[in-house]
């Protein structure tokens, strides 16, 4: 039996329902790889073998039963590491829950599961997801496979590795500021951010004030809409990609929103102009498109951010343990009021209103996703002034969290390739679409990579010969 190592998750479920496949012969394949790779990728905080073999075959037998195992059938998907999911680790990214276990399984978790997917990990995230790269202490940080000099993003960074080292086709992650995109562009494969409760958390979770959406990592447009379609049942999002998008009007912008400061690198900007010109060479209408809002107003989600992360409960004896990002956080949040965050998520809700009225009339909206390219590992984290850090990270991401205070759907594409210092590496850009128009913007993502498709995973040869 040879399982193709680049089959899309599509294939995998395809073959394994058709018993072409085995799952457990498909799950041991994408365990070795992820040992072979790992010490190097630092993509996962704990690989589930038991889990998976389990699961596995479970599925096979279903399969020899004659029944449907589900629409991801025998499919290698881990879950991200904030996820709680029974009896697997749940430390968070945190040496201060070093230890600690799930005691239950999220919704979304077990959405996965239930359509037939095979746990083989849990991937790694930077502590309690808050950071923009993914360097969680007392572990290797998770980089990306074009130039493992380079962090693979955050926080959902340990998924994008894992999907764009060919480990997986498909990993869970979750996006609350640019969670999804930003690994994403960083690894140079596909991160979609759906619209604002689209994927719903309950009842294990609430959706709170609905900045964070729950999602995949993907190698292919076709492979999201199907991991969307299962933790959003109903939707038909595999169905939409059949049709085209229509002719659309596209906004393109690269001024940064949220900083004042940002410096875009050239290979940004000249990614979003190739980019605009294929989209125009497809039929749409391309046009400017205004700044979103100026980068003051981003107070609002900077109070919601910093009281998220005040009220996260952590028993006293462990506040040592903790990132100094994190206690930076913590104790920003402390100090804003209930009054103060009341009228911070009165003006995200304003902020959202006026954003459509100034994009109103486009289908999207095309710009960078980050304003430079992978950062090496170790240069925006700042242990010692943690206020830089959280500057630089600002000025890293000027456009992802705009999609999630206004809940609009977003992703992240590899197009684009940029050759710098001697090495190749992704430069992602982003489609920002109209809230609940997650379909038309999945389909004119589909159509831009049918006629520009990418590499479905990093260069070959240089991630296998460090890790040997």
């Amino acid at each position: 039996m040879s399982i193709d190592p680049l089959a899309s998750a599509l294939e995998i479920a395809r073959r394994v329902r058709a018993g072409e496949w085995s799952a457990v012969e498909v799950a041991r394949a994408s365990l070795e790889a992820a040992a072979r790779v790992d010490p190097v990728l630092g993509a996962f905080a704990a690989l589930t073998p038991e889990r998976a073999l389990a699961q596995a075959s479970a599925v096979d037998a279903a399969v020899a039963r004659g029944e449907d195992p589900g629409p991801l059938a025998g499919v290698p998907l881990p879950i991200k590491e904030l996820t709680e999911v029974e009896g697997l680790p749940f430390e968070a990214g945190s040496a201060a829950l070093v230890g600690n276990v799930g005691v239950r399984t999220a919704a979304v978790a077990q959405r996965l599961f239930d359509a037939g997917s095979v746990t083989i990990g849990m991937t790694s995230a930077p502590e309690f997801g808050f950071p923009a790269y993914t360097e969680p202490a007392g572990r290797l940080p998770a980089v990306t496979p074009w130039d493992t000099r380079r962090g693979a993003g955050g926080s959902s960074g340990g998924a994008a590795a894992a999907v764009a080292s060919g480990v997986v086709a498909i990993a869970h992650a979750s996006d609350g500021g640019g969670s999804i995109r930003i690994p994403a562009s960083a690894c140079g494969v596909v991160g979609h951010k759906a619209s604002r409760g689209l994927v719903s958390v309950l009842p294990t979770g609430v959706p709170g004030p609905g900045l964070v959406s729950e999602g995949v990592i993907t190698r292919t447009v076709a492979d999201t809409a199907l991991g969307l379609d299962v933790l959003a049942p109903g939707n038909g999002f595999g169905d939409a990609l059949a049709s085209g998008p229509g002719r659309l009007r596209i906004g393109v912008s690269t001024t940064p929103v949220i900083s004042d400061t940002a410096a875009v690198h050239p290979a940004c900007t000249d990614a979003v102009a190739t980019v605009a010109g294929w989209l125009a060479e497809l039929g749409h209408e391309m046009v400017e498109a205004p700044r979103a809002f100026a980068a003051e107003r981003w107070a609002a989600f900077d109070a919601v951010w910093t009281t998220g992360a005040a009220s996260i409960p952590l028993p006293p004896e462990v506040e040592d343990e903790l990132t100094p990002m994190t206690s930076w956080l913590r104790v920003r949040g402390r100090q804003v009021s209930g009054v103060a965050y009341a009228r911070a998520l009165a003006a995200i809700q304003l902020l959202e209103w006026e954003v459509a009225q100034a994009w109103a009339g486009l289908d999207a909206v095309l710009t960078p996703t980050l304003a430079s390219p992978p950062a090496f590992v170790g240069a925006i984290r700042n242990d010692s002034d943690p206020a830089a850090d959280f500057a630089a990270q600002i000025d890293h991401t000027p456009w992802t969290s705009v999609a999630n205070l206004t809940g609009r759907p977003s992703i992240s594409l590899p197009l684009v390739r940029a050759g710098l210092e001697g090495v190749e590496l992704p430069i992602g850009v982003m489609l920002t679409g109209r809230l609940g128009h997650d379909a038309v913007l999945l389909q004119v993502a589909g159509q831009v990579e049918a006629a520009h498709p990418w590499p479905l995973v990093a260069p070959g040869g240089r991630l296998d010969a460090q890790a040997t």
